[in-house]
């Protein structure tokens, strides 16, 4: 803790008094500069934080990063580098718009939520197998009665039960319902019986137990079950896909200053020639490279977004 001393006295001169108070004053600045946490004396940058949200189990996400903090702080001058693994998106925007979090891996729809709330700053964006987006499917059982998406908005309401991970997730969810809203669909939530099971692999799994008629994925998550159903791509088909949704983001905190954002920009790229790093972006979040991205480029969520933000936020 900082503490300061203030000098007093009647017999003090004028330019001590004078001079004490200039020190006392920069010691002050000093102080509020500690306690922030993230300066130095200088006033420059010593630390930064970088948000996760668990793909997997937390602690398996903290040791899989510890390289990538190592490999920024060899190419940071004098700055340290930290991980945090936040409970859920939410915590990581209110992190960001904190200024806590200074480095966030949010995916399109907590993007634009970020930039919504936070200011945040897109600069990177997540390539996969050559593709910087990706498309969300309609799935459903061999056996089912339902052979394209028409027959799913022919149905009478109430027929049919849809599962999906989540209201917010974008492919399962968001996208999935946009697009049937498009097809014609003027009511998502009479039309269908609502099955939310936290996940795509859940999502796709109540269609294997015969709990749900129609799910909604990205595409293909079948991959993540083939191990334990080495059927699974002739007992679940696809029936129909979404237009692409663009790939997760590195946004940076808003007043992160721009000569340091543009420098880690370049060392994000530059994993793109890294075996080891993108390794562990891949084993982290499924990437295969890193491509520079523009706000722009995620204008198609934040439509689908405002399409269902009171549904979203109630």
């Amino acid at each position: 803790m900082c503490g300061i001393t203030i000098l007093g006295g009647y017999l003090v001169k004028k330019w001590l008094m004078g001079a004490t108070l200039t020190a006392t004053l920069a010691a002050l600045a000093a102080c509020g500069d500690d306690e922030a946490g993230g300066n130095n004396e200088n006033g420059d940058i010593d630390e930064l934080s970088m948000g996760f949200v668990p793909s997997q189990d937390a602690g398996e996400i903290e040791a899989t990063v510890e390289p990538m903090e190592e490999h920024l702080e060899e190419h940071l001058d004098d700055i340290s580098v930290e991980a945090n693994v936040m409970t859920d998106y939410a915590a990581l925007v209110e992190g960001m718009r904190t200024q806590s979090i200074d480095i966030g891996f949010l995916p399109p729809l907590g993007f634009v939520q970020a930039e919504e709330r936070a200011d945040v700053n897109v600069a990177l964006k997540a390539e996969r197998f050559g593709d910087d987006s990706y498309l969300a499917q309609f799935v459903v059982h061999e056996d089912s009665d339902i052979e394209s998406l028409d027959d799913v908005l022919e149905a009478e309401p109430g027929e049919l039960t849809w599962a999906y991970g989540d209201t917010t997730s974008t492919a399962g969810y968001l996208f999935p319902a946009s697009h049937l809203i498009d097809e014609g669909l003027e009511d998502i939530n009479e039309h269908f019986g609502h099955q939310t099971v936290g996940g795509h692999d859940n999502a796709l799994q109540s269609l294997l137990d015969g709990q749900a008629d129609l799910a909604t994925t990205f595409d293909d998550a079948r991959d993540n079950l083939a191990d334990e159903h080495e059927d699974i791509y002739d007992t679940l088909e696809v029936i129909e896909y979404t237009e692409p949704i663009p790939n997760d983001t590195i946004s940076y905190r808003s007043d992160l200053p721009e000569e340091l954002t543009e420098e880690l920009t370049d060392i994000f790229l530059g994993f793109n020639d890294d075996e080891e790093m993108i390794e562990i972006m891949e084993d982290v979040y499924n990437w295969t490279g890193v491509l520079e991205a523009e706000s722009e480029d995620y204008d198609i969520v934040r439509d689908t977004y405002e399409r269902f933000q009171d549904e979203i936020e109630e």
